[in-house]
């Protein structure tokens, strides 16, 4: 993948905010209104937000010890760095609203969702960081297409530290919008989803992923 790829996934993960909004919004709000206090303190949000980031990081590892193992076999290596590529062109497309189309590759994480979500009931309510924690961990591996588009950089990376690596920035970069709260978050949230945002950030991403095409093809 191209060099850059640490900086489109960050870029993903920051600008891709709507969609984590819907993905997650629920369960941060939850964290709030499931308080005793009737809000969270900023440790329980960073908490939860630490678990979620160290699952991506532990998924690209994955990921990524995957694409090593195919290391050895050229024509799987090559195929793995085009479809990452493409997957990157996918991701801008979504980002300037021109598809749809990345909720398909969510339904191949519903069946191990299914059996970790039931495990999410024992941390809720959360009262404290001891439950925000696992609770983070687990909701990490809720089925997300922007997840899995990422995934697949990871994949194409050939390596388990450079796969955590790339999905830790992908994850930082989610963090902001789950993160902060009030008015800032209503400010970020309008600047996130402005379709001058979207624009940029889909054709920068748009960018790396037919730059990779284009190392593919030449």
């Amino acid at each position: 993948m191209p060099d850059n790829s640490l900086l489109a996934l960050f870029v993903v993960g920051l600008l891709g905010a709507g969609h984590c909004a819907g993905m997650c919004g629920g369960i941060v709000g939850a964290l709030s209104l499931q308080s005793p206090r009737g809000g969270a303190s900023v440790a329980v949000h960073l908490a939860y937000n630490l678990g979620r980031i160290a699952s991506y990081a532990l998924a690209g590892l994955l990921a990524g010890l995957l694409g090593q193992a195919a290391g050895g076999l050229l024509p799987l290596q090559r195929g793995l760095y085009l479809f990452a590529s493409l997957m990157l062109v996918a991701m801008g497309l979504y980002l300037l609203g021109a598809t749809r189309t990345l909720s398909w590759i969510e339904n191949g994480g519903q069946a191990l969702w299914k059996r970790i979500q039931p495990l999410t009931g024992r941390f809720l309510p959360v009262r404290g960081v001891a439950q925000a924690l696992p609770l983070g961990l687990l909701w990490g591996w809720l089925p997300c297409g922007l997840v899995y588009s990422a995934l697949t950089t990871a994949l194409a990376s050939g390596s388990a530290g450079r796969g955590a690596l790339l999905m830790l920035a992908f994850g930082l970069g989610t963090l902001p919008n789950l993160l902060l709260a009030g008015l800032l978050l209503a400010r970020f949230r309008r600047f996130a989803q402005a379709r001058a945002t979207r624009v940029v950030a889909g054709l920068l991403v748009l960018g790396y992923g037919g730059y990779g095409l284009f190392n593919f093809w030449r």
